[in-house]
């Protein structure tokens, strides 16, 4: 992908989020903002996130579309050791390859496991990895990531999703960092839609997210302006709260 404005390369990926509790409501998602972050450091666009059940045919779907139209696929869920840990065997069918016993994995896992009950059957199905797979360093927990194609495959545990991505960093190819700073006020965004317009039309490469809440009994709103160009971003926001002060808003720096 190519920004429209700047001509630059703009490197993107998806997540897929596997695992029925988050669709039911019993565990609540962490992963996706860890993970768009920790993107953005590398220069990396989080461009969409679908979530899954442990359904062989929906993990491989999503699977095969988002990584066709991204640099970049992650998955986080259903590696770990019982029955329904699936992702392994469907990202395998996805790509149409078997699933084999990694042998540095096993090593990883008997040493992990030695003084911790043996390396069960169960144990060493989280060794299990498409064919022709990598590994991605576990340092909390032993069971390893998996890198295989354009596919990282990490843990649900949000904990344990963070130590992959930390072996990870630096490791993948990507643009600019974007900068992110923002601003806001006791503002009803409907009232400056055309302020926050022309604040973003009059800086190349901008984009200004507006995000409401309605606290203490009041509507106010947060501005986000986003940029690879920090200068930009400085001089967009310095332009942005001068509007607003002129309209008469009172603009707090860092936001409410």
């Amino acid at each position: 992908m190519t920004d429209a404005q700047t001509g630059e390369r703009i490197w993107t990926a998806a997540l897929v989020v596997i695992g029925d509790e988050i669709l039911s409501g019993r565990t609540q998602d962490k992963n996706v903002a860890q993970v768009a972050a920790w993107l953005n450091v590398q220069g990396i666009r989080l461009a969409e996130v679908r979530v899954v059940a442990d359904v062989e045919a929906a993990i491989v779907e999503a699977v095969n579309s988002l990584r066709a139209r991204n640099d970049y696929l992650f998955t986080t869920g259903g590696i770990g050791p019982t029955h329904d840990d699936i992702t392994v065997d469907a990202i395998a069918v996805a790509l149409g390859v078997g699933v084999t016993h990694h042998p540095k994995a096993m090593a990883t896992l008997e040493s992990y496991y030695a003084t911790r009950g043996g390396l069960t059957e169960a144990r060493a199905r989280m060794a299990r990895v498409p064919e022709g797979a990598d590994l991605i360093e576990n340092r909390v927990s032993g069971a390893p990531g998996i890198r295989v194609a354009n596919i990282f495959i990490m843990a649900g545990v949000p904990h344990i999703t963070a130590g992959m991505l930390d072996a990870l960093t630096g490791t993948l190819e990507g643009g600019r960092p974007v900068v992110s700073k923002q601003i806001g006020g006791w503002i009803a965004e409907s009232e400056i839609a055309d302020i926050l317009r022309a604040a973003e039309q009059a800086f190349e490469g901008v984009a200004i997210g507006s995000y409401p809440f309605f606290r203490e009994g009041r509507v106010g709103a947060n501005f986000v302006v986003r940029s690879p160009d920090e200068a930009q971003v400085d001089a967009c926001l310095t332009k942005l709260t001068a509007d607003l002060e002129a309209d008469g808003r009172a603009v707090f720096a860092g936001g409410i």
